[in-house]
């Protein structure tokens, strides 16, 4: 009966330094306190999660309070324990030694790796929680473990039983003077509550003041008084009899303020939004998701709601934003994928340069890259590429020029070389027709015109094979035009010198001679005036002597120009006159 008498005052010491704890300390943070009794000392386990921070010494200071209220009847020597939820070993330790008198002596404090002074305890690593005092270095360490049962910590020598500061004080009624007056101060047990009237009052008018909000600001000013209200509201305890009504209060207050909260979030992204500029399309985009981060809770917002009207203000003025920024995306994905395609078509472009081989081929060179510097000028000022084509444009121009030349070159050189061509066919005409002068002439102009084709056009090979075969054929016809030239000079002299007054003569002229022969009318005169030299007739008034010697000698003359042999024939085909070449 005894034990348990003990045990139920430990619990109700550990709640009572709980209790405490969580209102001086924090209002957040959660603490479990145990306690147990090992070798006739009490010992006090603090344990709290891991993410707390918490501040040892005044864990320690709370804890010294709390005993020092509860006047001991005797001496009693207290230990004092600090540990994370889930570790073996405890972080910090303090040793309490309580008077009688209800004062305490020096308390001293350590943390896992300190070296213990005199008086201060150590923490051996190898039980989950081991005390021992350091008077005595050589004593045995005697694992002590706060979840044990009860009753086997309890199952220490009776000769020597500990009387528990909180257990002495219940049996001569110190719980009621001391534990029963601290139970009984606390917030909203016997006193007034302001915390509750407060939260009450605000509960009331939130919702309007919720409806008046125009801005983000006014939304957080009211979200902090909501959240103080509640946090006001931690300091109730359990044992209050406005607990369960605090408790109410502080799911209101908590969802009104989770409301505000959504709303809050949904205007920063609007005004992240609002401030990002966009360079690119990879900003436009983030643009864009920050605006949809904003639009979504706030289409989540029902009609009910005090938030209604304000959300619905900003909610029409949102999607239209993000439209905006979504016509943006599609133009700048319109104008990215013309910027992709003209530098896909540049290289199509610069591949036809490497193989061209034609003029036709350099045609397609220069329209390929046509249709690349189009494409990159009707990228506006305005879109998120225009920087990028332009760069482009500086290089991809002077391609465009030099496309363009290569192409206007090209096609000189085959219309030059066609010329030639043709020339040379009209030249072959005429030769065939022996029109020698016109011949020439053809032949000259497509040698001359073969000449021009650039050397570095594709077509210079081709027209250098044409000068030589031109070249030798207006030798040829150019010779056969000095012959025939030569032949009508000479056909002209003769006819000038076969006729003097009558018709002296007639000729034939060929490649190897000429041939004169003398008319039967020249054959009477001459016949007639040597039968009778001293008549003259006034008809046809001839030295005929002197003449035919004339005759002959303008003959030879004519011959040896002609560089022809002369045979002179009278009418009767009698041979007059002779004259071989060299002769």
């Amino acid at each position: 009966m005894k034990v348990a008498v003990q045990q139920e005052d430990l619990q109700l010491l550990a709640k009572t330094l709980q209790e405490q704890l969580l209102v001086e300390v924090s209002t957040t943070e959660v603490f479990e306190v145990k306690c147990a009794v090992n070798k006739n000392e009490l010992m006090i386990l603090t344990e709290h999660t891991s993410d707390v921070i918490v501040d040892a010494q005044l864990i320690f200071a709370v804890i010294e309070e709390v005993l020092q209220s509860l006047a001991p009847h005797k001496e009693q020597r207290v230990q004092c324990f600090l540990r994370v939820f889930g570790e073996q070993l405890p972080y910090a330790k303090c040793f309490l030694a309580l008077k009688q008198t209800g004062g305490l002596g020096n308390g001293k404090m350590g943390s896992r790796g300190d070296k213990g002074d005199k008086g201060e305890g150590r923490v051996n690593a190898s039980s989950s929680l081991t005390y021992s005092p350091s008077i005595d270095e050589t004593q045995e360490e005697q694992p002590f473990d706060p979840f044990a049962d009860a009753p086997n910590l309890l199952a220490s020598k009776p000769a020597f039983p500990i009387k528990l500061i909180l257990l002495g004080a219940v049996l001569v009624g110190t719980v009621v003077l001391g534990g029963g007056a601290y139970l009984l101060t606390r917030p909203c047990v016997m006193s007034e509550c302001k915390e509750i009237q407060n939260a009450e009052q605000l509960k009331t008018i939130s919702p309007q003041l919720m409806r008046r909000a125009n801005s983000e600001k006014e939304l957080i000013a009211l979200q902090q008084q909501l959240i103080a209200a509640s946090v006001a509201l931690n300091a109730i305890p359990s044992w209050s009899p406005r607990y369960q009504v605090s408790e109410e209060l502080k799911a209101t207050l908590s969802g009104r303020s989770e409301k505000i909260n959504q709303v809050v979030k949904a205007l920063q992204m609007a005004s992240l939004a609002e401030q990002k500029v966009a360079y690119s399309l990879e900003e436009l985009q983030a643009r864009q998701h920050l605006w949809r981060q904003a639009i979504a809770p706030l289409e989540t917002i029902s009609s009910s709601s005090e938030l209604y009207g304000l959300v619905q203000g900003k909610l029409l003025s949102y999607r239209i934003r993000l439209h905006v920024v979504n016509q943006q995306i599609f133009t700048e994905e319109k104008w990215l994928k013309k910027l992709t395609a003209a530098k896909a078509v540049a290289n199509a472009a610069e591949n036809r340069e490497t193989t061209a081989k034609s003029l036709n081929e350099w045609q397609k060179v220069q329209s390929t890259w046509l249709v690349v510097v189009n494409a990159l000028n009707t990228i506006p000022q305005t879109s998120v590429g225009y920087q990028e084509a332009q760069k482009l444009l500086i290089d991809y121009k002077p391609k465009l020029v030099a496309a363009r030349d290569r192409a206007t070159k090209e096609q000189f050189a085959v219309k030059t070389y066609q010329q030639a061509v043709s020339s040379a066919k009209q030249a072959k005409v005429y030769q065939q027709q022996n029109q020698w002068q016109a011949a020439a002439t053809y032949w000259d102009q497509a040698l001359q015109t073969a000449k021009k084709v650039s050397q570095d056009s594709l077509y210079y090979t081709q027209a250098q094979s044409l000068i030589e075969p031109y070249s030798a054929a207006l030798k040829q016809v150019q010779e056969k035009l000095q012959v025939v030239s030569s032949l009508q000079q000479n056909r002209t002299d003769l006819d000038k010198t076969c006729i003097n007054g009558i018709r002296i003569c007639t000729f034939s002229i060929d490649n190897t001679r000429i041939i004169v022969r003398l008319t039967p009318e020249y054959d009477q005169i001459r016949q007639t005036n040597l039968a009778n030299p001293y008549s003259k007739n006034s008809d046809t008034a001839v030295d005929v002597t002197n003449h035919l010697q004339i005759l002959q000698e303008a003959l030879a003359v004519i011959s040896d120009n002609a560089n022809l042999s002369l045979f002179l024939y009278d009418s009767q085909g009698q041979v007059i006159y002779t004259r071989t070449l060299g002769g």
